[in-house]
C-alpha cells in the first residue's frame, strides 16, 4: 500500500497569492510556484520531493491540524 502524503488547501483572500514548494534535502530549494488570484483555491500536497509549502500575501490555509491565515506583509 502506498503511503498518504497531507494534504493542504490554500484560499486566497486577495489577487496575487504566491504559493511556494520547497524541496527536501541538504539544500532547500524552490521546485515550484504558483500565484493565486482572490478566491482562487489551491489543493496541495506534501511529496517525497516537496517538505515545505510557503504563502506569501493575505490568504486562509486549512490543514489536518485546523485552519490559519496568512497576512499581507507589511
Amino acid at each position: 500500500m502506498k503511503e498518504q502524503s497531507d494534504f493542504i488547501i490554500i484560499k486566497s483572500l486577495e489577487d496575487g497569492v504566491n504559493v511556494i514548494g520547497l524541496t527536501r534535502g541538504s539544500d532547500t530549494k524552490f521546485h515550484h510556484a504558483e500565484k493565486l488570484d482572490q478566491g482562487e483555491v489551491m489543493i496541495a500536497q506534501f511529496t517525497e520531493h516537496t517538505s515545505a509549502i510557503k504563502v506569501r500575501g493575505e490568504a486562509k490555509i486549512l490543514t489536518a491540524f485546523g485552519e490559519i491565515a496568512s497576512e499581507r506583509s507589511k
